[in-house]
């Protein structure tokens, strides 16, 4: 838990997956969108695929990215269930599957 709320206390990481909650992007797409470069930029991915946020497939020189909106769910209701909060869970989300695997 302690390494989502690592990744999610970085704001150019929340806007990342801000960005991802529209669907998969690819690198160069995400990296349009900050005006940092793109070694930083790929910290801020390792960051979040640490933590489970995020998903990443590479093919060939493209390295298309996606939400794992399930772990931040949980760590969510971990969180809230620790401070005694008696939050419900949602539906259960399926788990993250790569960009060719998702239904349209």
């Amino acid at each position: 838990m302690s390494t989502v709320f690592k990744a999610l206390a970085d704001p150019t990481r929340r806007r990342i997956l801000q960005l991802l909650k529209a669907g998969p992007l690819g690198a160069g797409e995400i990296a349009d969108q900050f005006p940092i470069s793109k070694s930083t930029l790929s910290a801020h991915f390792a960051v979040l695929r640490e933590a489970g946020l995020v998903g990443s497939e590479k093919s060939g020189k493209t390295v298309t990215y996606w939400l794992n909106a399930t772990v931040l769910e949980e760590a969510l209701l971990a969180f809230a269930s620790a401070l005694d909060l008696n939050v419900a869970p949602g539906p259960s989300g399926a788990p993250a599957l790569k960009p060719a695997e998702r239904r349209s």
